[in-house]
């Protein structure tokens, strides 16, 4: 058991000499100093630099990693949006990946449940990457194009990627979680000309076969002129090109010629997509330059991954976190794809796969580690996790008591909980090698992110709850959203609180050491009798509990006036919602935050909807107890498990 004194605000783990003197981030600054003779001796010192100096910075990080030549101005205009960076500068992302080709290491390594384990060499990558734009040119693609996957998170997926990226054509893709109709309502807005896809996917054990979503899908493609298909459970299909044909140069006698298009600093890279709960999902667009100069800053700076380190993420095409650890091959990293489950066929599956692949930065999400808390899992015990140094956390907020199993079960190493979006594919928050972790708290902002925490009238706030807002431009923020000619869905949902101010919807809390607290969504905070709460920190507390497996709350503004906030919890199997149990789960709320928090009912629920990103259903499902109609709140194939809406429907107060 946890001593609640232990997860109070003392670090869990501080850096040590060697620790600071070997970060990637320590080299930088000794970098900035030599270049322009700026002095930062510690990491938030660096930090207040760089958004001081936001212009200087980025110019420092864009000559640090030797970009090309520098260019002649950095930022033309500041204005939110609409930030114009680097005019004049070409660029392509996928040049800055083949700089790191190389032969004693794998670029990528490929995972699933039963077939053996693939290494992808840095010249297979370039090879099929070579061969497989030269088979899109063909077909008649060119900048601007679209190229679609609908894929599970295999190697495929990157070459199909990097080659489209390569000439200058936008990338977009859907796991193949997602149903045909689900998949058609992001993927069917670019109308694309090539479609790249496998036959199916593996996953707890069983073979999912998607031949009949990829001919709806094919048929809801008017636009397409070519299907390319990755053979995963030996499928077949007509009028599709082969994986390997289109990938393979059989009769060459010299590696083939992979020829980057440069182009502008913005021109387009990727389309992601908004969870499209409440409507059809927003595309959103980012750039290659600002992908570029982002990610490597996250992931080169702030999460130390280089050459000799192994990424692996848990992740599906579907999520940002997929593009971001894609470009752990711009720092040389090798980076493992794995399609399968995390707990197939043990609880702890994710942590003996990163033993078998020597990986050095294990991403998850607080749902997985909670997880293997509750199976009682001891993963450092069970397996060699001697080349893990760093375990990164996202998706939502992050319990300290989590963390504090982490260092007991897995390991004495930094954990690194981030927090950031879609909408720039990249994290505002996070971990730092050179700055202590603290249970419950994200270690310090970003090099180059003005963030502050807001008050209604939008004064900065320290020590209390305020909007999560980004005062200066960052080079990854969206480019445009896709059809959106005048602007007016780009500036609605990030700049109608406050204009020219970005803000992003997460009640933080700035503490005094530089950390950040995360309280939840700001859209859907609970706000009882004027006092505003955070879904996040009940969350933390009742899922520590062991007999419950999740849970949901909302705080539900009635016509009358009065103010009704249910507690959904989902149990473990083989458990009852008990009168004692109630006692205790309220006991624990009012014991850890305060009376307030105290539900006014506590339900049973056969299970907790989320997005497609495993985001819970917070505000469609408060719309839907207040009495909107389904269709007005929510698209049933942008939810896991859409069966769950009709058991809401039937809580709504009477």
């Amino acid at each position: 058991m946890i001593e609640l004194a232990e997860v109070a605000g003392a670090p869990q783990w501080v850096p040590g000499e060697a620790d600071i003197e070997a970060a990637r981030i320590t080299d930088f600054a000794r970098f900035v100093q030599r270049r322009f003779g700026i002095r930062t001796d510690d990491y938030m010192r660096m930090w207040q630099w760089s958004i001081d100096d936001i212009d200087r910075f980025w110019w420092a990080v864009w000559e640090y990693f030797d970009l090309g030549d520098t260019p002649a101005e950095v930022l033309a205009s500041s204005e939110m949006p609409g930030a114009r960076w680097f005019p004049g500068t070409r660029v392509n992302y996928v040049d800055q990946v083949f700089r790191h080709t190389r032969t004693d290491r794998p670029a990528i390594i490929g995972l699933s449940e039963d077939t053996p384990r693939r290494d992808i060499s840095w010249l297979e990558l370039h090879s099929r990457t070579a061969v497989l734009a030269r088979s899109l040119r063909e077909l008649g693609v060119g900048p601007g194009d679209r190229v679609v996957g609908y894929l599970p998170n295999i190697p495929e997926a990157v070459i199909a990627f990097l080659a489209t990226a390569s000439i200058g054509a936008l990338w977009s893709a859907c796991g193949q979680d997602y149903t045909a109709s689900a998949a058609l309502d992001r993927l069917g807005q670019l109308e694309p000309t090539v479609l790249v896809t496998a036959d199916g996917y593996r996953y707890g054990g069983k073979a999912h076969d998607k031949l009949d979503e990829i001919a709806a899908l094919r048929a809801g493609l008017p636009s397409l002129r070519a299907t390319v298909l990755v053979s995963r459970l030996g499928r077949t299909l007509p009028d599709v090109l082969d994986w390997n044909d289109a990938t393979e140069d059989l009769f060459a006698e010299e590696p083939p010629l992979l020829a980057p298009v440069p182009v502008e600093f913005e021109h387009p890279l990727w389309v992601l997509y908004s969870s499209g709960t409440t409507g059809k999902p927003k595309g959103i667009v980012h750039g290659h330059g600002g992908v570029l100069l982002e990610h490597l800053k996250a992931i080169a700076l702030q999460s130390d991954i280089g050459p000799e380190d192994t990424f692996f993420w848990y992740t599906s095409p579907s999520w940002m976190m997929w593009n971001y650890q894609v470009s752990g091959l711009l720092a040389g990293a090798t980076i493992v794809c794995y399609d399968g489950s995390p707990a197939h066929a043990t609880p702890d599956a994710l942590w003996a796969l990163a033993a078998r692949t020597g990986t050095t930065v294990l991403g998850t999400s607080p749902g997985y580690v909670l997880a293997c808390e509750k199976a009682g899992a001891r993963p450092a015990l069970a397996h060699d996790l001697s080349r893990l140094r760093q375990v990164g956390i996202t998706g939502s907020a992050f319990p300290a008591s989590s963390s504090i199993w982490l260092r007991d079960n897995v390991g004495d190493i930094p954990v690194s909980s981030i927090s950031g979006g879609t909408d720039v594919v990249s994290a505002f928050m996070g971990g730092v090698r050179t700055v202590a972790v603290r249970p419950g708290e994200l270690s310090a902002p970003y090099l180059g992110v003005a963030l502050e925490a807001w008050d209604s009238s939008g004064h900065p706030v320290y020590g209390t709850v305020g909007e999560l807002v980004i005062t200066k431009p960052m080079p990854s923020m969206p480019v445009a959203f896709w059809n959106d000619p005048d602007g007016s869905r780009y500036r609605d949902a990030y700049f109608d609180m406050y204009p020219g101010v970005w803000r992003h919807g997460d009640w933080i809390t700035r503490t005094p050491h530089g950390g950040i607290t995360i309280h939840g969504r700001s859209d859907s905070t609970l706000n009882r009798n004027g006092i505003r709460m955070g879904s996040a920190d009940i969350y933390q507390t009742v899922e520590a509990l062991p007999e419950i497996a999740e849970a949901l709350v909302l705080g539900i503004e009635q016509p009358n006036a009065e103010y009704w906030m249910p507690l959904f919890v989902v149990l473990t199997p083989g458990l009852t919602l008990t009168d004692d149990l109630r006692h205790r789960i309220r006991t624990a709320i009012r014991t850890e935050l305060s009376p307030r928090h105290v539900p006014d009912i506590i339900l049973e629920a056969p299970g907790i909807p989320h997005t497609r990103t495993g985001k819970k259903l917070e505000v469609p499902l408060k719309r839907l107890l207040q009495g909107a109609p389904p269709a007005q709140v929510v698209d049933p194939t942008a939810i896991d498990d859409p069966s769950l809406l009709d058991w809401y429907l039937t809580q709504r107060p009477r």
